[in-house]
């Protein structure tokens, strides 16, 4: 069943990664490095700071820093106990494959995925109500964690279960939030 499993794991990375062409590497290189997201971040923490003020934006900034932290030890915990070869480093498959970019460390799970997929669920919890569209913050883990099988360094189970553990903690982390918010805001 796990082999299975792989197998398709493997067709449909091969699929999707060879839909790439050399036209848009270069674009698709901008996408996956995180301070090219800068402006959509700050676009973010301006909303959020005229939403909630100044001591409550940092206090809420703060938890997304420990949510990052949370989400990101575990994605190297699950890395260096599955130690998954990433698609670019797998020889059975890496001479076919499009590599745009090598990276030496694991693949299961995705860190990308699963640390905007944590954020994203984060603020959308937070947010909902307050932001209309909020919704279509989703698309930037979307696109992020589709840079990495563009590039040839994950697969898509990779960015699956990177999604379902960013989900998951940016959910936990939201009722921690709401819980302390009460408890100092009074909120």
């Amino acid at each position: 069943m796990l082999e299975k499993l792989q197998s398709l794991d493997t067709q449909a990375f091969i699929y999707l990664n060879g839909l790439g062409s050399p036209t848009y590497d270069g674009l698709w290189l901008i996408i996956t490095k995180q301070v090219y997201w800068l402006p959509l971040f700050l676009l973010l923490a301006y909303f959020i700071f005229k939403k909630l003020g100044t001591k409550q934006t940092l206090y809420l900034l703060l938890f997304v820093a420990i949510l990052l932290t949370l989400t990101d030890q575990i994605t190297n915990l699950f890395k260096f106990s599955f130690q998954r070869l990433r698609p670019c480093n797998n020889p059975e498959i890496n001479t076919f494959i499009r590599v745009v970019q090598v990276r030496t460390s694991y693949s299961f799970f995705s860190g990308h995925a699963a640390n905007t997929m944590a954020v994203a669920t984060f603020l959308y919890l937070n947010f909902k109500r307050e932001f209309r569209y909020l919704g279509f913050l989703f698309v930037w883990p979307l696109v992020f964690a589709y840079s990495r099988i563009y590039l040839g360094l994950h697969y898509p189970i990779d960015i699956i279960c990177g999604y379902l553990c960013g989900g998951i903690t940016g959910f936990f982390m939201f009722k921690m939030y709401k819980i302390a918010q009460k408890k100092y805001f009074s909120v």
